[in-house]
C-alpha cells in the first residue's frame, strides 16, 4: 500500500471520527467548535480554566480576556450565564461567548452552575450570585475592574442574571452589595412565566411554596440597574412577552430599561449572534457590548 493511500485512509478515519463526535455533541458544543475554527477575535484568549468559585464540583468558571490589555487600565467585566432550561449546558460549550466579549474589550467570565434534577430553585440562582462574589474578590488579578461588573446571559442564563440583578437578597445574603451589578444585557430570557406550563419550568420551580418568588418581574424596582432586554419576535421557546412585560413594569417604575425586539428572529438566533460564523444573524454582540460599556463607566 502506497504512502498516499495510507494518508487518505488516515484522513478518512479522522473525518469520520470528527463527524461522529459532532453528530452526538450538543448544538452549543458544535457551535463552539465551528466558532473556534472561524477566523476572527484573535485578540482574545482564555486566561483561566475551571477556577472554583465555591466548594461544589459544578461551581467552576472560565475567564477570557483581550490579549492586548494594558495592566494599568482595569477593564469592564461581564459575567455570561449560559442557557439550557436549567437542565443542561457547560461553560466549555460557551467559549464562543467568552471569546466574543473579551474581543470587545471585556474581561469575560463564564461560570457553570448546578442543574436540575440534581438541584431545583433557588440553587442555580444562588450559584449565579456566588460567581459575582468571586468576581468581586478576584477579577482584578486578571485585569478586570471589580467596580464595573455587568451581567449577561441567554435563556435560562438570562433568567439567572435577571434574578441576581433584580432580587437584592441573593447578593446581600452572601455579603455582597447588590449595587455591584452595574448593568445587564439579557437575551431571550423568561421573566414572567407563572403559572408554570412547560416541563422545564415545572421541574425547576414548581416545588417552591411561594411561586411568585421565582419570577424576575416580581422584583422590578425603580433603582434596578440598567437592563437591556432582547427577544426575537419568532421565539417560540421563550415567548417575547417575557421581555415586553418586564420592560413595561420597569418603565412604569421609572427604572432604566431598553427593550430590543428582533423581527423574525428565533430563540437561538440571539445567542448565535455572539459567535463568529453567525454574527450576521443578529447584532446582539455589538448592541449588548455597547450597552454594557455605556452603563459601566
Amino acid at each position: 500500500m502506497s504512502i498516499w493511500i495510507k494518508l487518505l485512509i488516515v484522513i478518512a478515519v479522522i473525518g469520520l471520527t470528527l463527524g461522529l463526535v459532532l453528530f452526538f455533541a450538543s448544538p452549543p458544543a458544535v457551535l463552539n467548535f465551528i466558532n473556534s475554527h472561524t477566523p476572527g477575535d484573535s485578540n482574545a484568549e482564555k486566561v483561566a480554566n475551571g477556577i472554583p468559585y465555591g466548594a461544589e464540583p459544578a461551581q467552576k468558571l472560565d475567564v477570557w480576556a483581550p490579549k492586548d490589555r494594558a495592566e494599568a487600565t482595569p477593564l469592564p467585566v461581564v459575567i455570561f450565564y449560559y442557557g439550557g432550561g436549567w437542565v443542561k449546558g457547560s461553560r466549555g460549550e460557551y467559549g464562543f461567548a467568552g471569546r466574543a466579549f473579551a474581543a470587545q474589550g471585556f474581561i469575560a467570565v463564564v461560570p457553570d452552575y448546578r442543574l436540575v434534577p440534581g438541584v431545583r430553585f433557588p440553587v442555580f440562582v444562588q450559584d449565579s450570585a456566588l460567581a459575582v462574589k468571586w468576581v468581586r474578590d478576584n477579577i482584578a488579578r486578571y485585569g478586570g475592574d471589580p467596580k464595573r461588573i455587568t451581567l449577561s446571559g441567554h435563556s435560562a442564563g438570562a433568567y439567572n442574571a435577571a434574578m441576581v440583578a433584580l432580587d437584592r437578597h441573593w447578593l446581600a445574603d452572601i455579603g455582597v452589595d447588590p449595587g455591584i451589578v452595574r448593568a445587564a444585557a439579557l437575551l431571550a430570557g423568561p421573566y414572567d412565566f407563572y403559572p408554570f406550563d412547560k416541563p422545564r419550568s415545572i421541574a425547576a420551580m414548581s416545588h417552591w411554596p411561594r411561586p411568585l418568588e421565582t419570577q424576575p418581574i416580581q422584583f422590578a424596582r425603580a433603582d434596578a440597574p440598567p437592563l437591556w432586554l432582547a427577544a426575537g419576535t419568532a421565539d417560540d421557546v421563550v415567548q417575547p412577552y417575557n421581555a415586553e412585560h418586564l420592560a413595561r413594569k420597569l418603565q412604569g417604575l421609572g427604572a432604566p430599561v431598553t427593550l430590543r425586539l428582533y423581527p423574525g428572529k428565533s430563540h437561538n438566533d440571539l445567542v448565535m449572534g455572539l459567535s463568529k460564523p453567525f454574527r450576521g444573524r443578529a447584532p446582539t454582540l455589538r448592541e449588548s457590548s455597547d450597552f454594557l460599556k455605556a452603563n459601566s463607566r
